[in-house]
């Protein structure tokens, strides 16, 4: 073999290396940061086609500390009775783009659930102590909440609720324009759905979400769960 052939073959590997290094690290990447001068995101939360609460998201980013607080509250009623309720507070925080903590408490008919989530010293991991789960979670797991375009490049999210760690497989569907509130938005329209087809059914991932690059939001989320349920932009603050 050539001292030319050498050379060659030399080359490729080192360009199929950085090839391979680039794609990973631009998935690796969260973006945070994106969202450091969001101020409130406000979503309404539908069960078949009626209002039944909110989903309320407020920022405070400072010196690349990016806080996030989140507020959620909604009732069922069959029959003027109320079948299920959730109250859940939840703060996310994140430095240099990395979430180093997140803690939330739920009320879900009367029974409590909760997250306590932090990076660890070698911040290669997460510890989770949650309701439904105690461990280690990967550096690159997402917490589930709606804010956050990150989850639609994720191989796994937490549950803002309980812990609990699912893997998941993001599909991209297409682009449509939707009316919002009598806005027309571009989106992108994706499905989130269960890594592990055995998953039992009542704890599937089976996401239909809408995101808008433009205006970087997450503009509504549908998912059929006893009813069609439905997360949708209600009104969003941006502070430049």
């Amino acid at each position: 073999m050539n001292y030319y052939i050498i050379y060659s073959i030399r080359y490729i590997k080192y360009f199929f290396i950085i090839l391979v290094l680039f794609f990973y690290t631009e998935k690796g990447n969260s973006h945070p940061q994106d969202y450091k001068n969001y101020k409130v995101i406000e979503m309404d939360v539908f069960r078949d086609g009626k209002a039944i609460g909110f989903s309320n998201y407020f920022f405070n980013y400072e010196n690349q500390f990016l806080e996030v607080k989140n507020e959620t509250k909604f009732d069922v009623q069959l029959l003027g009775v109320k079948i299920f309720s959730i109250r859940s507070k939840g703060i996310e925080k994140y430095f240099k783009n990395k979430l180093i903590s997140f803690k939330s408490e739920t009320n879900q008919n009367d029974k409590k659930k909760f997250v306590n989530l932090e990076v660890t010293d070698k911040k290669d991991e997460f510890k989770i102590n949650g309701s439904s789960y105690k461990g280690k979670a990967e550096i690159s797991s997402i917490v589930g909440n709606w804010w956050n375009h990150d989850i639609l490049e994720a191989d796994t999210q937490i549950s803002p609720l309980s812990g609990s760690i699912k893997g998941q497989v993001v599909k991209f569907i297409g682009e449509k324009n939707i009316n919002i509130n009598n806005k027309i938005f571009k989106s992108e329209h994706y499905k989130i759905l269960s890594k592990n087809p055995n998953t039992p059914e009542e704890k599937k991932l089976n996401f239909d979400i809408w995101y808008s690059k433009k205006e970087n939001l997450i503009l509504k989320v549908s998912y059929n769960r006893l009813g069609q349920w439905e997360y949708v932009i209600k009104k969003y603050v941006i502070d430049y």
